[in-house]
């Protein structure tokens, strides 16, 4: 379990290509300083990928907030910009070089979703599951296991618990 119950980070930037790169790298640093360096790969791709949308897609101004969260033993990312328009995810063109962010985001995240944000604005958000390694579960007996008969307990590690982690999408 994580130590601290509740962790923040805000950064405010234009979204423009030379500043998602330094924001990658401040996200890192965080986590690192978080000691949850097995999020960093997932979480970098995620904000980079939401970074972009706003960056294409934002009006009238590119804008934007990215908070981290860790809460419990759960990371979520979100990035508010001022655009009240929700953005939605399309099945991509074999061919297209473009289009494919938000399923990433799915893929790679616990869970993702858009809320509104005031009169003019949204964050679009995604989360993960923050088990460290420092965080192994006890080992379980096994059930009618005694400690002189032939059944050993069995260890369940967080990477067990997290192979196939549930997927949702929420908008609203």
């Amino acid at each position: 379990m994580i130590s601290e119950p509740s962790r923040h980070c805000t950064v405010e930037l234009q979204a423009l290509p030379s500043r998602i790169g330094q924001v990658r790298r401040i996200i890192s640093a965080q986590l690192r300083y978080w000691h949850l360096d097995p999020l960093i790969d997932q979480a970098a791709l995620g904000v980079t990928e939401l970074l972009t949308n706003v960056h294409r897609h934002a009006q009238p101004d590119k804008s934007c907030t990215v908070d981290i969260e860790l809460l419990l033993d759960r990371l979520t990312v979100s990035v508010h910009d001022h655009d009240p328009r929700l953005p939605t995810m399309n099945e991509p063109d074999s061919f297209a070089t473009s289009g494919r962010g938000l399923a990433l985001i799915a893929a790679v995240s616990e869970s993702w979703g858009v809320r509104p944000v005031g009169p003019s604005g949204k964050a679009v958000w995604f989360t993960l599951p923050a088990v460290t390694a420092a965080s192994t579960l006890p080992p379980l007996a096994v059930y009618g296991s005694t400690t002189d008969g032939p059944f050993t307990s069995v260890t369940i590690t967080p990477d067990d618990l997290a192979a196939q982690p549930a997927r949702s999408a929420v908008v609203g």
